[in-house]
């Protein structure tokens, strides 16, 4: 098995992509690592599935035709990776309404820090 520069270049930005996600506080910078992650997967796929003299499998001719099963699970791939990262957004979303910080650290702290029941207040007292 020849390994191309296709396959070099995703597995290094494979490797780039997993240094931002383990060393990066910032969670903007973690969705987005994943994201490339996903990417160099799919690149790496298709540098692996890249023939020379390779048709489609379209038509009477079958001899020498791509097998379409890899090409429709990186499809689904793709869009795996597309749901994740709008999934991943919309709860980043939702984290800084509450605790208003984008930061790994801050949002351990504030975790860490015992809040009120509801249960304790007094019907008299205004919530804040």
């Amino acid at each position: 098995m020849n390994i191309g520069i296709v396959e070099i270049c995703s597995i290094f930005v494979f490797f780039v992509s997993f240094y931002g996600l383990i060393s990066s506080n910032n969670i903007i910078k973690t969705i987005a690592s994943i994201g490339i992650m996903e990417i160099a997967i799919i690149m790496f796929f298709l540098g692996i599935g890249f023939f020379d003299g390779i048709k489609p499998p379209i038509g009477t001719n079958m001899e020498h035709v791509a097998d379409p099963l890899p090409q429709a699970l990186v499809i689904t791939t793709i869009i795996i990776g597309i749901t994740v990262c709008a999934i991943n957004i919309s709860m980043l979303i939702t984290l800084c309404r509450q605790l208003k910080a984008v930061d790994w650290d801050i949002i351990e702290t504030l975790r860490s820090v015992p809040q009120a029941p509801l249960e304790s207040l007094e019907p008299d007292e205004p919530m804040e």
